[in-house]
């Protein structure tokens, strides 16, 4: 894998990973901090830890595709399913008036965005890895 999408697996890897144990050790904390998420309802502590658990998923299969983009790939693919039915419950839910889309909008960049790289790096090295196999 080239070194600009090694160094963006990292990036997004350490912070999806930060997430992820912020989920974990502050769910409160976490739960009023983020934008918009007080608006969706009461906290569920327990939910809250059970999503921060899927972000260290993704978290450890970027970390490993910045290592071993050949080998890593298919586990990066399925961290960005997640991270892609995440944004599409986001959508869905504006496009079902459940969310406004000013809160749409606020979710593109830590939602949205996160999951469309992270399934052009999955992409991005499998193609790689096929060109380089005889």
């Amino acid at each position: 894998m080239r070194r600009g999408l090694s160094g963006l697996s990292w990036l997004l890897g350490l912070g999806l990973g930060a997430n992820g144990f912020w989920m974990l050790l502050g769910p409160e904390n976490w739960y009023l901090r983020v934008p918009g998420v007080a608006g969706t309802g009461p906290a569920n502590v327990h939910f809250i830890r059970d999503v921060g658990c899927a972000y260290l998923v993704v978290s450890a299969s970027l970390v490993w595709l910045a290592q071993s983009p050949r080998r890593a790939w298919p586990a990066a693919f399925a961290g960005a399913t997640f991270l892609s039915l995440h944004a599409l419950v986001h959508v869905w839910d504006t496009v079902a008036g459940r969310e406004s889309a000013s809160q749409l909008w606020v979710d593109a960049v830590p939602v949205i965005a996160p999951a469309l790289i992270v399934l052009w790096l999955a992409w991005t090295a499998m193609r790689e890895s096929q060109e380089e196999e005889p």
